[in-house]
């Protein structure tokens, strides 16, 4: 699934993101995998891999097995549905550890830049 930005505030809102903070989640999303829910980013350098609507890092968050594990304990291909349920609770988890600087993302194109409108949503 594609996310319009409308679609996406919307989604983040029924996963109970912070209102405050839905502008750089959209800003996030938009940056890391355009609102796209199926994509699997290139290798990084340490050759790890970025999964979904977040860009989860399979390195330290989600088992590229089909066994579920690591720190969000599911597998890799649960961040890839277009119910992201799953993908949301673990993009809080990240959050909680690491604010919105554990993506590059953010970091690039969100951090102290004006961030999305969505006042129309």
């Amino acid at each position: 699934k594609t996310f319009t930005r409308c679609e996406l505030v919307q989604a983040l809102r029924r996963q109970g993101f912070d209102e405050a903070k839905l502008r750089d989640w959209v800003c996030l999303v938009e940056n890391e995998s355009r609102g796209r829910t199926d994509i699997v980013g290139k290798p990084n350098k340490n050759g790890s891999r970025d999964y979904g609507l977040f860009q989860i890092n399979d390195k330290y968050w989600c088992s590229n097995t089909s066994k579920a594990g690591k720190d969000c304990n599911i597998t890799c291909s649960q961040l890839l549905t277009d119910d992201i349920t799953v993908a949301s609770k673990c993009a809080k988890k990240v959050y909680k550890r690491h604010n919105f600087m554990a993506w590059y993302g953010w970091r690039n194109h969100c951090q102290n830049k004006p961030l999305p409108d969505i006042s129309k949503c």
